[in-house]
């Protein structure tokens, strides 16, 4: 019964999410798309913490941009925003969207997760998307902490020459990434390159084409979180 209780609450909790929040059109729907930005995506939180940091003097990173912060992405120059929640029909990419417009800034939409690894091609195409954004860019996902983390890894591996351990560190508590979450999957995925690179320097596009096995990152992963 305890069960059943549960995923009705939760049902109900996904229906409420999901009933209202895909429109900024009108000044009714403007409104509500606010109280589901803040009450649904917890915008809020991201006003008074932002998240950002510069990676370098052609990137930043930072948690999902309201439209308070574009004056200040304004101020740093911001060209493009790479969006890796990917496109949606709710508040806070209708607001990302028409901010985005209002400031001349070009958004950029990629889908990756922060539990679950991304293809080989998931990941090449994002470096590519890196490469040939018109700079400086802003990198960000929800929170800034992982889907955030591992681009700005990727971002510092293959267009600023890092090392994998200086690449690691943006997947860190200070960016309020969890190693030991389900989101340390991506923990896992760097030090796969990792541990490659330190037997055979290659880059990190030849690893992903040619080496990077998903699958096997994975099930090591889960293996270790599984009780002893």
């Amino acid at each position: 019964m305890f069960r059943q209780l549960k995923a009705q609450i939760k049902k109900r909790e996904r229906a409420w999410k999901t009933s209202f929040g895909t429109d900024i059109s009108t000044p009714e729907g403007r409104r509500a798309a606010r109280r589901h930005n803040n009450l649904v995506d917890h915008a809020f939180l991201r006003r008074l913490l932002p998240n950002r940091y510069q990676l370098s003097a052609d990137a930043w990173r930072s948690n999902q941009p309201d439209p308070v912060h574009f004056p200040a992405l304004e101020d740093a120059g911001i060209k493009t925003v790479i969006n890796l929640r990917g496109p949606d029909i709710y508040s806070y990419y209708l607001f990302e969207v028409e901010a985005c417009q209002d400031y001349g800034m070009t958004l950029v939409d990629h889908t990756l997760f922060a539990r679950v690894l991304g293809s080989a091609d998931d990941y090449l195409k994002l470096l590519d998307i890196m490469e040939n954004a018109e700079k400086p860019m802003l990198i960000h996902c929800k929170s800034g902490a992982d889907r955030t983390g591992i681009a700005a890894a990727f971002y510092l591996l293959d267009q600023q020459g890092a090392t994998p351990d200086a690449a690691r560190r943006q997947l860190s508590i200070k960016y309020a990434h969890q190693r030991w979450s389900k989101a340390g999957i991506l923990d896992a995925l760097i030090d796969a390159y990792a541990d490659h690179h330190a037997k055979d320097p290659i880059g990190l596009r030849d690893w992903l084409r040619d080496h990077y096995d998903p699958e096997a990152i994975t099930d090591a992963f889960n293996a270790k979180r599984k009780p002893q």
